[in-house]
Formats: C-alpha cells, structure tokens, sequence
C-alpha cells in the first residue's frame, strides 16, 4: 500500500472531523434543519471509532476493535437517521435504533464469545447494509436533483462494497479469531474508499442542502407572504411571453375594500384576503396560476379554457366569497368580487396584453355595479 495504514486513518478523522464541525456550525446558524445536527453527531461517532480503530494499529486488542466497530455502527446509523429526514422530511428513529441493534448485539455476541474475525466480518457487513439503506434514501429522492442524488447513491454503493468486502475478505481467508488487527486487500481498499466516500457523501450532501435552501429562497420571493399565491413578480418575470391558444386571464377585486380596512381593521381585511385566496386555490385545476397583484387584486392564468370555462368558474368563486362570513375580533365580514376575463382567440397576444384587457373587463364590471363576471361583451351578474 502506498500510504500506511496510520496516515490514512489520521486523513480519514480530519475529513469526517471537518465535515462534522461545518455541518454542525450550519445548523447552529439556524437551528431549523436538524439533520445537519444528526449528521455532525454521528460524523462525531465515526471519527471516534476511527480514532480507537488506531490504537489497534499500535497494539492489537478485540475490545479495543469491538469499541470501534460499535461507534462506527453508530455513527454511520445516525447518518442513516439524518439522510431519511433530509430526504423525506421525517425520521423514524425506531428504525434506526432497530437497525443499529441489530448490528451492534450480533457484533458484541462474537466478540464476547470469542470470535473476534466473525465479529469484525458482521461489523463490516453491517456498516455496508447502513450505507446501502443511506443510498435508498438518495435514489428514491433523486427527483429533487438528478445528478446529484444519483452521485450520492454512487458513493454511498461503491463505500458499502468496500465494507461488505472487508467481511468477505476475513471470511475467505478463513479469519475467526483476530490476533492481530485485519490486513488484506480489503482493507486497503476499504481505506481509500472511506476517505474518498465520506467526503464525497458530505460534500455532496452540503450542496444538496445549500440548493435546497436556495430554492426555498426563491420560491419565497416569489410568494405572496400573506396568501401562500404566486406574486406579480413571479407572474411578470417568467411568463409575459405569447400566450398559447385558449389562455383565459381572470382578473378579480374584492369590492370596497377599503371601506373593510377602515370599519373592522387591516387585520380583520387581511382575513378577508387570506380567505379570498383560499376560495380561488380550491376552484382551479392542477395546471392554472393564481396569484396577488397587489392590495385586493388577484388574477388567475387557465391555460387551455374557453369563455365558458374560465366564466364558470369566476362565478364560482364570486358566489362562494359573496356566501363566506370571517369571523373577527370586530365582528363577522362579508365581501363581494368583481372579475374581469380575457381570452386569447386565433390571433397570436402576449400575456401582457390579456392582462391588460382584463383588467378593462375588471373595470367594467366594477362600473356596471360590482358583484359580477364581464367578459367580452357580455356580463354574469349577481
């Protein structure tokens, strides 16, 4: 081998150790992603085992190799622990401490017993069998990124292999009592692989996380605070293109609603639009846009409809705010709807220009007395 085993130990700590403490001061900085905090503790775990695997080198002792199998198997099942909540947003630690016993008892019953080769070959297949579950965890969410996830699995798989082959290596040689620490092809693989797959999982984890905050970033940017619905900005950036054939843009005002503001109070007219939106959200489909413009103005993108269409369902939720009461501090409010709608014909028309006439078929209704749905040049009044 070209590095000694010593050196390579000492690598490993320092990578495990450093991953440990960036993930820890990240978690520290918010304290909202606890599965940075899993991971700094069993990081934690898997460096002290690596450390105690070292005083084996210096003079062979089974309990020295039993403690270090048992932090490994440790460390390595919280990192199980933190992948499952990165991944899915939930951690079964049942699971994890059934997986981590059923790896620890068998361990120590062999050490105990006497057979320290059975023991370090069940340690080494049962650290292999935590990585493959870790690998589970980032291929079933590899949606979220492709070519990350799937690196991460990768290292995961090739880490475990080193492991499992550990193992494999002590049983073909036929190894049930150690005498001395194991040395083998195995091992020297095993070396490199960990070193090259605890950083590769941690790095890759990292930015996984760091894209992941980012996103959420800016999909808060692009969300109304109050409502939970797109705001215009999303709206403007991204979509202010030609509109495809049989786009229909809904714009909608809840009408007087300052005179709401100024009789029950702006957190009486924040319920009131909070409502609103909640009433649009349970009347479009999977593929239509809702969004704030601003104040009580919203507006709602359906592409693929129709004047009937889009019609039915602005006064489906016209009826439904006219028949909602919010409960306040001041008293119940009531509100009616005003919308506009616009529909792109045969002729190319940018979203731009459907939202301008909508807006004009908003106004209109507003002028023709409110409580109604204008559309061209017929109106579905209250």
């Amino acid at each position: 081998m070209f590095l000694d085993q010593l050196s390579v130990l000492v690598a490993i700590g320092f990578s495990g150790a450093s991953l440990g403490i960036t993930f820890l001061m990240m978690w520290a900085i918010g304290r909202s992603e606890i599965h940075l905090l899993i991971w700094s503790i069993g990081l934690a775990l898997i460096v002290a085992g690596v450390v105690v695997f070292g005083a084996v080198i210096e003079r062979y002792n089974s309990g020295l190799l039993l403690t270090s199998f048992l932090l490994l198997i440790a460390g390595f099942g919280l990192l199980h622990a933190g992948c499952a909540r990165f991944c899915t947003g939930r951690t079964n630690w049942t699971s994890t401490t059934v997986s981590v016993a059923l790896a620890s008892i068998p361990t120590s019953i062999a050490f105990a017993l006497g057979y320290s080769g059975i023991g370090t070959m069940i340690g080494n297949v049962a650290i292999g069998a935590l990585l493959i579950l870790i690998a589970r965890h980032y291929w079933l969410a590899r949606t979220e990124s492709r070519l990350l996830m799937t690196a991460n699995t990768i290292c995961c798989v090739a880490t475990a292999a080193s492991f499992i082959a550990c193992g494999y290596a002590l049983a073909e040689q036929g190894q049930i009592v150690l005498t001395a620490r194991p040395a083998n092809w195995a091992e020297e693989i095993n070396s490199i692989m960990a070193i090259a797959g605890l950083t590769g999982i941690g790095g890759l984890s990292l930015t996984l996380n760091q894209m992941r905050i980012a996103n959420r970033h800016k999909s808060d940017a692009m969300r109304d605070a109050l409502t939970g619905l797109l705001n215009r900005r999303a709206l403007f950036d991204t979509r202010m293109g030609i509109a495809s054939a049989g786009t229909a843009v809904v714009m909608m005002d809840l009408d007087y609603f300052k005179t709401i503001n100024d009789r029950f109070g702006h957190d009486s007219g924040d319920r009131m639009l909070m409502a609103f939106a909640d009433v649009i959200h349970s009347n479009i489909r999977s593929n239509d846009l809702a969004a704030r413009m601003g104040g009580e103005e919203f507006c709602i993108i359906m592409p693929d409809s129709s004047p009937k269409t889009s019609a039915a369902v602005a006064d489906r939720i016209r009826r439904q705010i006219e028949a909602t009461i919010v409960q306040t501090e001041n008293g119940p409010v009531q509100a009616t709807v005003s919308a506009g709608i616009a529909i792109r014909s045969a002729e190319p028309e940018t979203l731009q220009s459907l939202l301008s006439r909508a807006d004009t078929a908003l106004y209109e209704a507003k002028a023709s007395g409110r409580n109604r749905v204008q559309i061209s040049d017929f109106s579905l009044a209250a």
